[in-house]
């Protein structure tokens, strides 16, 4: 067989094509690797600078977030159920009511505009981040008041 001919068959414009194909192919894999590394690197960085960042355990979650999307013993999310002078009660998922110690450093938002603890009302939603205690309840650093379309949606 004469290398010129080989160069002009059809067999050699297939092969050229597998190639070219599988070249795409590995560029656009290696470039989906690319992606998934940054959004693990990411994510990894958040956990570790959550403190940092939002007033969040220091050093991070230990052990990442495992199976859960946020570690419940450094926040809350639910409707309020009780307001005391420094303390809210928070029914949260699986009816779960967990004790919210209010400081005068924590931070209270409803949308941008700062609030007390005298602004908030039963029924509220709050979304809170904080440092768990040895009692079992969470000295609030953020308190936000979700509005109110966030109540509904379950």
């Amino acid at each position: 067989m004469n290398i010129d001919k080989f160069f002009q068959s059809k067999t050699f414009k297939i092969i050229l094509l597998a190639i070219g194909g599988l070249i795409i192919f590995l560029f656009i894999f290696k470039a989906g690797m690319m992606v998934g590394f940054q959004k693990a690197n990411f994510s990894c960085h958040w956990s570790d600078n959550y403190h940092q960042n939002f007033g969040g355990p220091k050093g991070g979650f230990p052990g990442g977030f495992g199976d859960r999307d946020f570690i419940e013993a450094n926040g809350a999310v639910g409707q309020i159920i009780k307001i005391a002078p420094s303390t809210l009660v928070i029914k949260g998922q699986g009816d779960i009511e967990k004790v919210i110690l209010v400081k005068d450093g924590t931070v209270i938002n409803r949308l941008k505009e700062a609030i007390t603890i005298n602004n908030l009302q039963i029924d509220d939603m709050v979304v809170v981040i904080g440092e768990p205690t040895n009692n079992g309840q969470i000295e609030a650093k953020l308190i936000r008041v979700m509005p109110a379309p966030f109540l509904r949606h379950k």
